[in-house]
């Protein structure tokens, strides 16, 4: 089959329907059939499918590029469906199921690449391998050709373990205490803290397993959505100075129990019980555990249980990113170490909030420069107390990179983080920042990537990846992470914001303005929105919309703290360049908005020849990449 998709393709045809019933057999041998709705490719690619952008073919079968209708198709279409017949050859069914086509299409856009191996465990490791990449969502990432991919399946079938894989369901509070509620949360992810210790596991987020707190979706449906082969479910009881914890390991596929435990404990224990179950679930799964991983599992981080208790409400304070939330989450941390000064993870709690106030999303209730410098001394008081702490090193790396655009002390720092904590999906994503900010965009997209891999349906995390991919010119491939964002969380601002800049690229100007203005609905308080839709505005021909947004934020500025850097996007679109540096200037005085990141920000492409420009990537260290 693939071999006669290669010759089609070698002749410019794209055959855009390949399903079972398309394949025949005649003597034993395998034919293509049914070229109806197959295109003519032409020697510089192929072209829209229809000029309606109406997508033809097989839901079940259609790669995420032909079904959105928006990229132009070549070859590697057709062997995104070949790899979905093999699949349903080997497993007895397509990689994504579902009562609809928009059903379908939607997982085909948003869920991990399955394993077929889950399915048949017989399956070797090599073929598995080839499946995947031949379904990888993003045209680029498949093999180049059918030829290629034959030559792979042809190849003596190696077997290697894959790495077990596990993510720990919300444990369910049996309390009728309301605030009992965020503690069983907070025994979750830290129970998720300390598997994520474990290098030889792939342990999946929080922000991605809690989506299914409370839900009634099947075990094996919830494990092929995060990619996940096992998972950890459990429940919580809290009743005066004792606790219950009853955890139970299952195998998604088959609804297997693997390991199960109950734990009645004193509630001075709970962190005795989070550390037995990590290293009971890397028991069951057969996964290597170091002596140093261990001593790092069994670490009490606090002896003073109301001190803990403070860090939970303020951790979660901070999931709600809102100025309130993260004003509070900062004062329970600060309540914490004030109980214990000892306690590095609430002071690494603390940074954690100070960054993402100095990121702007506090609506300027505290300036960059005084948000950052709080986050790093925050973040240095954890590491002195702890050094093997890897949220601590992460957390110190960005106001190292944002505040004191220290790159490769930065780098070091996240590299640290990564080998204290291999599956920390956050720590990926900082990492894919501080490369894009550097212009190393491959790097950043992969790093990026794997973070998606750990987090796979957090927006904010393939938002992240679509704006890297927009930086590198990848435009094709950052549109389609841009419709996954807006499957994971329709109304997510900057989901629109980056889907609206993709558009843009493309020369889809009325397409990019509706999104962008889409985001502003959603978030009319953000500055960072405002200021890229009057850049946007202006960009279109629309000067004086532009310019009534910059009167918007000059009259937000009297009110709040308004970053400069906001207004200089506007500049920009406008073509006044040297105000627009005027305010990248303050910018950088002020640490404010994303300074760090304009060498690799397409929004100021139009200013990278200015000497003004050039000398303010000297003062960022930024010269010997400039």
């Amino acid at each position: 089959m693939a071999k006669a998709l290669d010759y089609a393709h070698r002749n410019d045809v794209l055959h855009r329907d390949i399903k079972p019933s398309n394949i025949l057999l005649f003597e034993g041998q395998a034919l293509v059939s049914d070229f109806g709705i197959a295109l003519a490719m032409s020697r510089s690619g192929g072209r829209r499918i229809t000029e309606t952008g109406m997508s033809l073919g097989t839901p079940e079968y259609m790669s995420p590029e032909q079904a959105t209708a928006e990229r132009e198709l070549d070859g590697r279409s057709d062997l995104y469906s070949l790899g979905c017949v093999l699949y349903e050859m080997l497993a007895g069914e397509p990689p994504y199921t579902g009562h609809t086509a928009q059903a379908i299409i939607a997982k085909a856009l948003v869920d991990p690449v399955p394993s077929v191996s889950r399915l048949r465990d017989a399956v070797p490791e090599g073929i598995d391998s080839a499946l995947k990449r031949a379904l990888a969502k993003v045209p680029a990432d498949r093999f180049a050709s059918a030829a290629a991919f034959v030559e792979v399946l042809s190849q003596p079938a190696v077997t290697v373990p894959s790495k077990p894989s596990v993510a720990v369901l919300p444990l369910l509070s049996l309390s009728t205490d309301p605030e009992d509620e965020f503690f069983a949360d907070g025994i979750t992810e830290d129970v998720i803290a300390q598997l994520s210790k474990i290098g030889s596991l792939k342990v999946i987020s929080r922000t991605s397993v809690m989506r299914f707190k409370n839900s009634q979706e099947g075990l094996k449906e919830i494990g092929a959505k995060l990619g996940v082969a096992t998972l950890l479910e459990g429940s919580v009881r809290r009743a005066g100075n004792r606790v219950r914890v009853v955890a139970q390991l299952i195998e998604a596929r088959t609804d297997d129990h693997l390991w199960a435990e109950t734990y009645d404990r004193e509630l001075a224990d709970i962190f005795e019980i989070q550390s037995d179950v990590a290293v009971q679930i890397a028991a069951a799964l057969e996964a290597e555990l170091t002596a140093d991983q261990q001593s790092r599992i069994e670490k009490e981080p606090t002896r003073d249980l109301d001190a803990y208790q403070l860090f939970l409400k303020g951790r979660h304070c901070l999931a709600r990113v809102t100025s309130e939330g993260l004003l509070q989450s900062v004062e329970y941390m600060q309540q914490a170490v004030d109980r214990d000064p000892t306690f590095a993870l609430a002071y690494s709690g603390m940074a954690g909030g100070y960054i993402v106030l100095g990121m702007g999303y506090g609506a300027g209730v505290v300036t960059p420069d005084e948000a950052y410098s709080k986050a790093k001394a925050a973040a240095a008081k954890a590491i002195e107390i702890d050094s093997e702490l890897g949220e601590a090193h992460a957390a110190l790396a960005m106001p190292m990179f944002v505040h004191d655009f220290e790159w490769a002390n930065a780098e070091s720092a996240l590299e640290r983080a990564l080998e204290l904590n291999p599956n920390a999906a956050d720590t990926f994503d900082i990492y894919g920042v501080m490369l894009a900010a550097q212009g190393r965009f491959d790097e950043a997209i992969a790093a990026q990537r794997r973070g998606q891999e750990l987090d796979p349906l957090t927006p904010v995390r393939t938002s992240d990846l679509a704006a890297s991919l927009l930086r590198a010119g990848r435009y094709d491939e950052a549109l389609l992470e841009a419709k996954r964002v807006l499957q994971l969380e329709p109304h997510f601002p900057l989901g629109h914001a980056t889907l609206g800049w993709a558009y843009f690229k493309k020369e889809m100007y009325d397409d990019g303005l509706a999104e962008l203005e889409r985001a502003l609905t959603l978030s009319p308080k953000d500055t960072v929105l405002l200021g890229q839709l009057g850049q946007a505005r202006a960009m279109a021909g629309r000067n004086e919309e532009a310019r009534d947004t910059l009167r918007q934020l000059e009259e937000l500025s009297r009110e709040r703290y308004v970053p400069p850097y906001h207004m200089a996007y506007v500049y920009t679109g406008l073509g006044e360049y040297e105000t627009a540096l005027d305010a990248l200037e303050q910018s950088y005085e002020q640490r404010a908005g994303g300074i760090y990141g304009i060498k690799g920000s397409f929004l100021f492409a139009r200013l990278r020849s200015h000497p003004r420009f050039k000398a303010l990537l000297r003062k960022m260290n930024l010269e010997q990449n400039s």
